[in-house]
């Protein structure tokens, strides 16, 4: 949108074309959320589903480590959550304190009437998730150029998991009974759904994000052949009609991030996927990942989140391990955790995290 203010910091943007960069962009998955006093304050009594769907507080929630962490982080990621497409495809999703997301109604089989429903349905990206996109023109503008914004999906597989399994899950029954004995079924549903995240996501460049990720949070789940079966054939969906979508629409391109966790034996293939950033998990060492990635794409990661519960030493370590090994060229890499910011995190501990970053790789730095 050309009205919105322009960006002053684009840190991001030179590592991502591979540029040789004066430090590696710094922000953290789930860095908006609720180890921040701040949140539980403009949260209030509201549930999280409904300052998802009030523009002003995401906004505000967006911007609160933004304005904590000041100069120390170079990217906002809008406050938002993966499990909005399902809800805008006709299920009801809860959030559960002390539980998490919970599906009332999740899929049982593709005869349970609701799948058939659910596919037939035709789903109104632009109205049902309006919410998210004026969150995202307001939080621009609130941001006034300091960081750029990240708009965001699930991925398909995913998403699936949830639908089927009805929240969380350690055991993945039902997703794999979907997969392996409705193959065809989930294959159709994965595509419906990778095509309404092609066209959320869209819409959300158009409100101004100004970068997108998919997270495919369960893809560890899978085993290679399964993931190249049913999961990267969506990931690469998307990146391949997201930008035909914006061209149409004369938008600009925006760059592309996807995170498949768990998904260490992938990375070749993710490298090949149409992204221009690959996440990685703690499970991925750093040495191997450069080797493997070769230059193709910008790697973002990997600190394990629980180091931070382990004092100002563990943090030091964590990091030095990951600028030893992702920023020796002093291009390519941008710094963030393996994975979300963990409840219970001390907020000075992440401020640490961000200043280690900075300590470290200052050029002329040799500090140990």
């Amino acid at each position: 949108m050309s009205d919105l203010p322009t960006l002053k910091n684009d840190l991001l943007f030179r590592t991502i074309r591979g540029e040789r960069v004066e430090r590696p962009p710094i922000w953290v998955m789930r860095q908006a959320g609720r180890y921040l006093p701040e949140y539980h304050d403009a949260k209030g009594k509201d549930d999280f589903f409904a300052c998802c769907r009030s523009p002003e507080i995401a906004s505000t929630l967006t911007l609160q480590p933004v304005d904590r962490y000041t100069g120390l982080i170079d990217a906002a990621i809008i406050f938002s959550d993966i499990l909005v497409i399902p809800q805008a495809m006709g299920m009801t999703v809860e959030m559960l304190d002390g539980k998490g997301p919970h599906f009332p109604k999740p899929l049982k089989s593709p005869t349970d009437g609701q799948y058939e429903e659910l596919m037939a349905r035709d789903v109104d990206v632009a109205q049902e998730l309006s919410y998210v996109y004026d969150a995202i023109t307001l939080t621009r503008k609130k941001l006034n150029g300091r960081v750029p914004l990240f708009g965001f999906c699930g991925a398909p597989w995913t998403l699936l998991c949830y639908m089927v399994e009805g929240g969380g899950t350690k055991l993945f029954k039902e997703s794999k009974t979907w997969i392996y004995k409705y193959s065809d079924e989930s294959k159709r549903l994965l595509r419906k759904i990778s095509e309404l995240c092609v066209q959320y996501l869209t819409l959300q460049v158009k409100a101004g994000a100004q970068i997108i990720q998919v997270f495919d949070s369960w893809a560890g789940e899978l085993s290679p052949r399964a993931f190249r079966e049913f999961a990267l054939p969506e990931l690469q969906y998307i990146s391949s009609h997201l930008p035909v979508r914006l061209r149409k629409m004369d938008l600009e391109l925006v760059p592309m991030v996807v995170f498949a966790k768990g998904a260490w034996y992938a990375l070749d293939e993710l490298c090949e996927s149409g992204y221009q950033v690959v996440g990685l998990d703690w499970l991925q060492n750093s040495a191997e990942a450069i080797k493997v990635a070769d230059g193709r794409v910008s790697l973002q990661g990997n600190m394990d989140p629980g180091v931070l519960y382990g004092g100002r030493e563990a943090i030091t370590r964590g990091v030095k391990e990951m600028v030893d090994g992702f920023f020796e060229e002093r291009r390519g890499w941008i710094a963030n955790l393996g994975h979300g910011v963990t409840p219970f995190v001390d907020p000075d501990d992440l401020r640490f995290f961000f200043e280690e970053i900075h300590r470290l790789t200052k050029e002329g730095n040799n500090s140990t």
